[in-house]
């Protein structure tokens, strides 16, 4: 019988914090080099999203870090950071301007903006400027019998929602696929409470070798010997869970984003395979939780 868990949703902090819809940005000259040099110039980050969502595939759309659903910011730096470092992963967002005011959504990213799903009925109604509310709350989650294990971004819906088992003394948490940490990129040198770390997918071959190129936007993510409590460093014996949060790049060591969730030695944490941990399905964005 699986052992009860126990959090600590009743201490948790639950505070407002919004954003408004990002219009996408391209920088001077536009050009994106892939590796062997060749520019592109390809559509990617903030704005609205029609056809991409959480559980639709991180490869192979004609885009450069592609995210997925509606991206926001606010415009006063510090409330910016408050919107990023506060927002968890399955929080609850409204919209409370425009012909989309009183739409739900639920968060499934953290970027340069933060990342909502919303429906595509109301994705219509939406514009650029529309102000969203979060609902926050997760900043500081705990299992309490664990407390070596450490949670970041994680809502208590998404905390729920992970399907967490206990096996032999250790928390494990079903992924969708497993990642090496030597395949790890751009985002080592950030805090892991802020924004992500990608891939390095430039090797195609590789890529497809090691079925990394079939991950889906929302895939829950397993890598082993890597410490993620403060940056993201290679660490023998310890754990992280994560989150696939944005498409892949032609930028060298910018493939798909991967968020931390979980982090913690191995002799306490481990995941297994299971192809359906998808956030899509999980948090019953597109289909029953």
């Amino acid at each position: 019988m699986n052992e009860p868990l126990h959090w600590n949703f009743d201490d948790l902090v639950e505070m407002a914090v919004t954003g408004r819809v990002s219009q996408p940005s391209v920088r001077q000259g536009g050009y994106t080099p892939w590796p062997d040099g060749v520019g592109v110039m390809l559509p990617g980050m903030s704005g609205i999203v029609y056809n991409a969502r959480v559980g639709d595939r991180a490869f192979g759309w004609a885009g450069d870090h592609v995210e997925p659903g509606v991206s926001i910011a606010n415009a006063e730096e510090r409330a910016d950071f408050a919107l990023h470092y506060l927002t968890c992963i399955g929080n609850q967002a409204e919209v409370v301007t425009g012909l989309a005011k009183g739409a739900r959504g639920v968060v499934t990213g953290e970027h340069a903006r933060l990342l909502i799903d919303f429906q595509p009925d109301v994705l219509e109604e939406m514009t650029i400027g529309d102000t969203v509310q979060i609902r926050t709350k997760g900043r500081g989650l705990k299992l309490d019998s664990y407390p070596d294990i450490e949670f970041k971004k994680t809502s208590p819906a998404l905390a729920e929602a992970f399907g967490l088992q206990i096996e032999k003394g250790r928390v494990s948490c079903p992924v969708a696929m497993e990642l090496p940490a030597r395949i790890m990129g751009s985002g080592a040198e950030l805090n892991a409470e802020f924004v992500d770390q990608d891939l390095m997918s430039g090797d195609r071959a590789l890529m497809a070798e090691l079925g990394i190129d079939r991950m889906r936007l929302g895939d829950l993510i397993g890598i082993r010997d890597v410490d993620h409590r403060f940056g993201r460093s290679y660490r023998k014996g310890w754990t992280a869970v994560c989150l696939c949060i944005h498409g892949d790049s032609v930028m060298t060591g910018h493939g798909p984003g991967i968020l931390t969730l979980i982090t913690g030695p191995a002799d306490l944490l481990d995941f297994h395979i299971d192809p359906a941990a998808n956030i899509a399905q999980t948090l019953g964005i597109r289909g029953d939780a």
